[in-house]
């Protein structure tokens, strides 16, 4: 079965339209209280790499979800103006594509 688009295309097209933030970039934004670092990786991961301190564990499958202020599971950590949110896995494969959707979504 031929895909018409892959996983690796989709990632591609999420960062040609994406703002990508470099590692040594957000480590001088850990300590901004305006800056909130979303960590999106499963749980397990988190548990066996540990997490950057200060980051707000909202699980991939859930994002869509806790964003949305008319989604029954909307979390109010979402809810925040003047905040910049940073997402973050392990690969940037998945941030990329959340941060795509969201930014389809208006967020």
């Amino acid at each position: 079965m031929a895909l018409r688009i892959t996983a690796a295309q989709m990632v591609a097209e999420a960062r040609a339209r994406i703002d990508e933030i470099e590692t040594p970039d957000l480590i001088a934004m850990i300590n901004d209280p305006n800056v909130v670092i979303v960590d999106i990786r499963d749980v397990r991961e988190r548990q066996r790499s540990g997490y950057i301190p200060g980051s707000f564990h909202a699980p991939r499958g859930m994002i869509e979800f806790w964003v949305d202020p008319d989604s029954p599971y909307h979390k109010d950590i979402f809810a925040q103006d003047g905040k910049r949110y940073v997402f973050h896995c392990a690969s940037g494969w998945r941030s990329a594509l959340t941060v795509a959707t969201l930014q389809d979504m208006g967020f």
